[in-house]
């Protein structure tokens, strides 16, 4: 919890530079809300047993929610983050934090705007957040769904199939092509061919801007689709060279991304330092999701930051660490030496309370100051307040910074004011 305290503070705080408001939505909608927006991955929805004559859903993400939100609010322009709980009837890999029950981290710009301009922001948006926690190296993977579309009719995929053989293709970051080439012919009834040229496509990933040039020597310009996207993407790649984050990008026609709402320009970031976790954040553009709802077309783009993956990463790393993480952000521990000085302590950790110092004793009258000051070293707490019947009588206390061993007396009238500094000082 204390890791996910951070992690959440930290994702906040990114979301808030860019000037985004949050929302709330339902943990369940109406099943009707959630139906026919996933794809294939529609099978891995909680449906909810019928108690009132409406039949409901567990949010699968937290993007149809908003759609919807957007949607009954009648909203036209909105720049929005949140932080909540999904559920997935998935198979649980506990080591590769994917759970069935688990928090996503979304940020999302709707509304009508320039060409490219809200999608190279949440592409910066999403480097900053990955670079703030320290996950390691990483690539974030970028395809257009236009581009894949274009793809596959250029191949010879008939428009009704690009949908299931797209999902195929997303496969292929887990799965060998052979595999993947099998379930297109045989379960999706795709030619041998036909997958055969695709593969000469989804086979291509690299640098943006090398890339571009391939996709200007591929036979592309016959297809309006394909060739409207690559000119999109040279804009985007434009703007996140701009935002000085293009480094940062793979451009990789592998890329499907399995939900069926996608319109656009989509993404994954993946690590690249050895971890097995997946993606560990992804999105892309809706622009059709919205009008779903409300018949009103609404575009939008945004991505969602799968920080269960983020906390299993940072565990690991704090495990094997020597200096650990606080579970506790207590500043000041307030110790005594005599016996009967409980009603002391309380009263010096009343002052500091008062004085917004997070602070606190141990919960026993008469505790040994041995096992007082281990509780502090154990849950590193900087500073400890140290006083005997003498020092009572003296109107003083010995403040003692635990890390240095340094301890200094201290006149009690002015404990809260020197503590403060010294805090002030640390921060």
């Amino acid at each position: 919890m204390a890791i996910r305290e951070k992690v959440f503070k930290e994702i906040g705080d990114c979301f808030k530079r860019h000037g985004a408001v949050t929302i709330e939505t339902p943990i369940f909608e109406l099943k009707e809300t959630l139906t026919g927006k996933y794809g294939e991955d529609s099978k891995l929805i909680y449906d909810l047993q019928d108690q009132g004559g409406e039949l409901c859903s567990l949010r699968y993400d937290l993007t149809v929610p908003f759609a919807r939100y957007v949607a009954m609010n009648r909203v036209k322009q909105i720049k929005r983050y949140q932080i909540g709980r999904v559920y997935r009837r998935d198979n649980p890999i506990m080591t590769k934090g994917r759970y069935r029950e688990f928090y996503q981290c979304d940020f999302d710009i709707a509304g009508e705007y320039d060409l490219m301009v809200p999608d190279s922001e949440a592409l910066r948006l999403m480097v900053e957040i990955l670079t703030q926690l320290q996950v390691g190296s990483f690539t974030i993977k970028l395809n257009h769904r236009k581009l894949l579309d274009g793809v596959f009719a250029i191949s010879g995929v008939p428009e009704e199939k690009f949908r299931p053989i797209s999902s195929a293709v997303d496969k292929l970051d887990k799965t060998p092509w052979a595999e993947v080439r099998k379930e297109m012919i045989e379960a999706k009834g795709l030619a041998p061919e036909v997958a055969d040229k695709i593969w000469s496509f989804v086979s291509l990933n690299g640098a943006p801007r090398e890339m571009m040039a391939k996709m200007n020597d591929e036979k592309l310009e016959n297809n309006s689709m394909a060739k409207k996207a690559v000119e999109d993407l040279g804009v985007l790649f434009d703007y996140l060279e701009c935002y000085g984050v293009l480094d940062k990008i793979t451009f990789d026609l592998s890329l499907a991304r399995g939900l069926d709402y996608y319109t656009g320009v989509i993404y994954e970031a993946v690590l690249t330092d050895g971890h097995q976790v997946g993606s560990i954040a992804a999105g892309g553009r809706y622009d059709d999701l919205v009008g779903m709802f409300s018949g009103e077309r609404v575009p939008a783009v945004g991505f969602s930051v799968g920080v269960e993956r983020i906390f299993a990463i940072m565990e690991e790393k704090i495990n094997k660490s020597k200096e650990g993480m606080r579970t506790t952000q207590t500043d000041v521990l307030v110790a005594s030496i005599d016996e009967g000085m409980l009603k002391e302590r309380m009263k010096i950790c009343k002052d500091l309370w008062d004085a917004g110092i997070k602070a606190e004793l141990i919960p026993k009258a008469n505790p040994r100051l041995p096992a007082q000051l281990k509780y502090a070293d154990d849950n590193k707490i900087p500073f400890a307040i140290i006083f005997g019947g003498k020092e009572v009588e003296n109107g003083v206390v010995q403040l003692k910074e635990l890390a240095t061993k340094q301890q200094d007396t201290v006149k009690r009238s002015e404990l809260v004011a020197i503590i403060k500094q010294k805090l002030s000082s640390r921060a």
